[in-house]
């Protein structure tokens, strides 16, 4: 197979604005160059790749089939080109082109999206991509590498990664409007006796301490509905039942028309969340730029919602 030469990117450029103008004398004036130039650059890429790209027909260019395949090339190259660019614009912003997340549920409905949405901002060819998993799959995905970072539930224990604790917030109860509990200040586990419980059928630190805390104080409940950490507060707000979980989940999920009540709940239930990456990250610009951008969401949301 014969080889071929492409001396510059400028001899494909003049090529491509050639092709889409249709006429040298057109391409020479979007160029900024003279017709004989344009005429030039087209003789000797032709000569370079051995391939007749315009047939002449009384004094105007006809592209071959070959030109238009070459076109695509182009285009394909340019788009390439400039993906790159914006390639080389994260990295020397954030010491890495892209960034792939992994998070617990409770973060995933809009405190990792802002931080996400954040990062963004900054650069809108930033590559990220968002799963959402249980805190020991978020621990493996990055333990192999599958995932850069992850936002877990405390505590974790892992040979492999740093763990980084971000806050703590303690549990809320949510119970619908019309709930007869509804107008208390604060709801207490004896307040739970009898009552009908919607709980996450995923695990999480929300379900299980609440159902030991049940037991513990020997409460027994009307029921209890187990569904999907997304439709729980649905259900609360639909008058299923009421629960206890995280007031970042809570805050997230909810919108003011919902007919649903936040109510501090004691005792106190703690809810630690933490960020965890392998040892190269540590220092990474773009680990950097989330926790300051995390510091201002976690004032909102360690504020409990009522």
């Amino acid at each position: 197979m014969a080889d071929v030469t492409i001396h510059s990117l400028k001899a494909l450029a003049v090529f491509k604005t050639l092709y889409e103008a249709g006429s040298a004398s057109q391409a020479a004036r979007t160029l900024g160059i003279t017709q004989s130039g344009v005429s030039r650059s087209l003789a000797q890429l032709e000569e370079n790749l051995g391939i007749q790209l315009f047939l002449r027909e009384k004094n105007r260019l006809v592209a071959t089939p070959e030109a238009g395949e070459l076109y695509d090339e182009i285009l394909r190259l340019m788009g390439n080109i400039e993906e790159l660019r914006h390639s080389v614009l994260a990295l020397k912003e954030f010491g890495t082109s892209r960034l792939r997340i992994a998070s617990i549920p409770g973060l995933s409905f809009g405190f990792v999206p802002s931080l996400v949405a954040a990062l963004l901002e900054e650069n809108r060819r930033f590559s990220v991509s968002l799963d959402m998993m249980s805190s020991h799959e978020v621990q493996l995905a990055v333990e192999s590498s599958h995932a850069d970072i992850g936002f877990v539930t405390l505590p974790v224990a892992s040979r492999v990664l740093e763990v980084e604790p971000w806050f703590t917030t303690e549990a809320v109860c949510l119970l619908p409007a019309a709930h007869p509990l509804a107008d208390q200040a604060r709801i207490g586990i004896e307040d739970l006796r009898d009552q009908h419980l919607v709980i996450s059928n995923q695990p999480s630190i929300s379900t299980n301490p609440l159902l030991e805390l049940v037991a513990r104080h020997g409460i027994r409940i009307a029921g209890k509905t187990e569904a999907n950490i997304g439709t729980i507060t649905a259900l609360v707000a639909n008058g299923v039942g009421v629960t206890v979980m995280n007031p970042v989940t809570a805050r997230d999920q909810l919108s003011s028309g919902d007919p649903v009540v936040v109510r501090p709940f004691h005792p106190a239930m703690a809810f630690g969340f933490g960020l965890v990456y392998r040892g190269e990250w540590k220092r990474a610009r773009a680990l950097d730029f989330l926790r300051e951008r995390g510091r201002g969401l976690v004032a909102r949301y360690t504020a409990t919602p009522g």
